[in-house]
């Protein structure tokens, strides 16, 4: 897994710190998770990485087009590694979040809107199977 996390920080042109690899190693770890949860994985492996550390690399990832935030109503925003485009499930209830490809929706209609896409943004909001089961 490091190994990866080294290799696309360097495809990226960033310098490969102790912090960043962490930091990506967190969130590749879970998948989607939010500052406190990067920050509190983090430090199990460097109990000396401060949040203010966190926050500089998560900004400097986002520039770079490494990782990507996501915005989800009524919540801290949560990141993931950059990958192909893709929406998001939340559930309303535990606030899991799964990835879901609709990219294609868009695009095979763009050439109709007259519109160029090129970056599609997407939260689908309901409840989840657990939450539907644990009723």
């Amino acid at each position: 897994m490091q190994m990866k996390v080294v290799n696309s920080l360097k495809e990226h042109g960033l310098k490969v710190t102790p912090q960043r690899v962490t930091i990506l190693s967190a969130i590749e770890k879970k998948g989607h998770a939010n500052i406190d949860e990067i920050y509190q994985e983090a430090k199990t492996t460097n109990p000396t990485m401060s949040l203010a550390t966190v926050y500089k690399n998560i900004t400097s990832l986002i520039e770079t087009k490494l990782l990507k935030e996501v915005a989800i109503n009524n919540q801290k925003s949560k990141y993931e590694l950059s990958k192909k485009p893709h929406s998001h499930l939340i559930c309303k209830k535990c606030g899991n979040l799964e990835d879901i490809d609709s990219h294609n929706l868009f695009t095979l209609n763009s050439d109709k809107l007259d519109f160029d896409i090129e970056e599609v943004e997407l939260n689908i909001y309901g409840i989840c199977n657990q939450c539907k089961k644990s009723n």
